[in-house]
């Protein structure tokens, strides 16, 4: 018999790369979300059903089927967002998250379930690289409600013996980010715009699309009623000035980097993911940044974008 995995948020850009690797691995993948995109498109990705709703309890027990995982990608992406939309932003990751959870224990209570979180509950942790038990001081409502949906989560694993668990995604990038800083300093670069916020001196930990998709499998794998928290990062960090370094030789054209100064609201200055508890599962990064980097390039000139 096939096995059967639900992921929410599957036409986001983690989400669809997370349904093409279950697909790889032989499963049966429903996704559900937001996006309209083709049939052809969401089969391309190893979506056997495509269902474009809100994440809420009565989709899921209408169309998430029988699942034996679930891997909770919807939500929100952005601190920008979660700043500008706090409400939408908590519907978006809170709300989502408790439906899930809701759904699991009403109708799949033996299904693995994974969250997707982030370093951003954090903040600016004081011990780097930071470990997971580091007290969480999110600095944007997009941490906070991480931060929230991560409770939720332990509170239905612990009470209803749910098996759950929790990968706290750092900078996550790869082929087909539409966002974020590889993308929109490669449009600025392409325009002959070097200007950027910031010093330069933010750090982040960089984790290539790949590599975190292999980490949510095996965090599958590890759900349990503890509800084990992990960090998705690839243990070194790199700052916004050597990240930029290294696409500006692809635009041999430009003039010399420029930074404003200023910080983006609700930014920390400093991620850097301690990942030993995910090496135990023995899972390790692969894919370098400086080779994750050179095959984003190369996605880029393809045209594809």
């Amino acid at each position: 018999m096939v096995r059967q995995v639900t992921v929410t948020g599957a036409y986001g850009f983690i989400g669809r790369h997370v349904a093409r690797r279950w697909a790889a691995a032989g499963w049966r993948v429903i996704g559900m979300g937001h996006g309209s995109w083709s049939r052809g498109d969401w089969k391309a990705w190893g979506i056997d059903e495509w269902h474009a709703v809100d994440i809420t309890l009565e989709t899921l027990v209408t169309y998430a089927g029988e699942p034996e995982q679930i891997v909770h990608c919807a939500g929100s992406g952005s601190v920008a967002f979660s700043v500008a939309h706090p409400y939408q932003d908590f519907q978006r990751s809170v709300q989502t998250t408790i439906a899930t959870l809701e759904y699991a224990r009403l109708h799949a209570p033996s299904a693995r379930i994974v969250l997707l979180s982030s370093g951003a509950v954090y903040g600016n942790a004081e011990q780097v690289p930071t470990p997971e038990a580091t007290p969480l001081a999110p600095e944007s409502p997009y941490g906070v409600h991480k931060a929230i949906a991560e409770q939720l989560c332990a509170s239905y694993a612990r009470e209803h013996r749910l098996s759950v668990a929790i990968v706290r995604l750092f900078s996550i990038y790869g082929n087909g980010l539409r966002k974020q800083l590889l993308w929109d300093a490669c449009r600025k670069l392409r325009d002959g715009d070097t200007l950027f916020a910031g010093t330069g001196a933010e750090r982040r930990d960089w984790l290539h699309v790949s590599d975190a998709v292999d980490l949510l499998m095996a965090a599958a794998e590890h759900a349990t009623a503890d509800c084990p928290i992990v960090n998705g990062g690839s243990g070194r960090s790199a700052s916004v000035a050597e990240v930029l370094a290294i696409l500006q030789r692809a635009f041999p054209a430009v003039n010399a980097i420029r930074f404003s100064g200023s910080q983006r609201k609700g930014d920390p200055e400093h991620f850097h993911a301690d990942i030993a508890r995910a090496r135990k599962w023995g899972w390790q990064p692969a894919v370098s940044l400086e080779d994750g980097i050179a095959q984003y390039l190369a996605w880029l000139q393809s045209g594809i974008a």
